[in-house]
């Protein structure tokens, strides 16, 4: 059984049910992009920002849960993820306190590693459910960013790693799109923001253009996350 993490209730009044049936079947992690995490939760639970998360993740790893897991925050907005839209509907979303250009604490990675498994349990969610906020909506968002640790919640089953077949030797925007796609990266954009994606998900340190490395990164195929009752 996963350990119990300790966490506050902090209701947001932003929230709502989920529609048509839908459960989470994904969880989305985002960071806030604000100078405090006092800061995010004033806007998270705001009747007039209209956004919220069901949980925040502070930097010195206090957990507050704004909204129940089984009613749909308003964290994720347009976008896509394994052919999916209404990601609000489908997801549990968390918010990590982090500005967006330094790395996510000590603290607040222990912490976001004991809160995951239990809603991973809960909800039937495996390792390739967990997704970054940028993953469903290149472009538009960026969080939880290049400096976030994926492949550390990789090596501890809470994330997909990085592919690890031998690269091929030669890519092309064709065979690099329909790679990512078969990985769930299916929210329209074009060429060069789906590899800024793709990268910051699983190959932060690549640089310029799209290279054979770039296309083994990409995980095996996924299975569409399965959204109803």
């Amino acid at each position: 059984m996963p350990v119990a993490p300790d966490v506050t209730a902090h209701p947001s009044p932003n929230c709502g049910p989920r529609r048509g049936g839908l459960r989470p079947r994904l969880i989305v992690l985002h960071h806030t992009a604000m100078t405090s995490a006092q800061a995010a939760l004033d806007r998270l639970c705001d009747p007039s920002a209209a956004v919220s998360a069901h949980y925040l993740i502070c930097g010195n790893g206090r957990i507050l849960q704004l909204v129940k897991e089984d009613q749909r925050a308003w964290h994720a907005g347009v976008g896509e993820w394994a052919g999916l839209d209404d990601i609000n509907s489908r997801s549990i979303g968390i918010e990590l306190d982090n500005r967006g250009d330094h790395p996510f604490s000590e603290p607040q990675m222990r912490a976001l590693e004991t809160l995951l498994p239990g809603i991973m349990e809960r909800h039937g969610i495996p390792p390739g459910g967990i997704i970054g906020h940028s993953c469903m909506a290149p472009g538009r968002k960026v969080d939880p960013g290049p400096r976030f640790d994926w492949a550390r919640l990789a090596r501890r089953g809470l994330a997909l790693p990085a592919g690890d077949g031998v690269a091929p030797k030669t890519a092309t925007a064709d065979t690099f799109r329909a790679a990512a796609q078969a990985a769930g990266f299916t929210a329209p954009c074009d060429d060069a923001t789906l590899l800024e994606t793709v990268r910051m998900r699983f190959r932060p340190h690549g640089r310029g253009p799209l290279t054979p490395a770039d296309l083994a990164a990409l995980p095996a195929p996924i299975d569409a996350p399965r959204g109803g009752v």
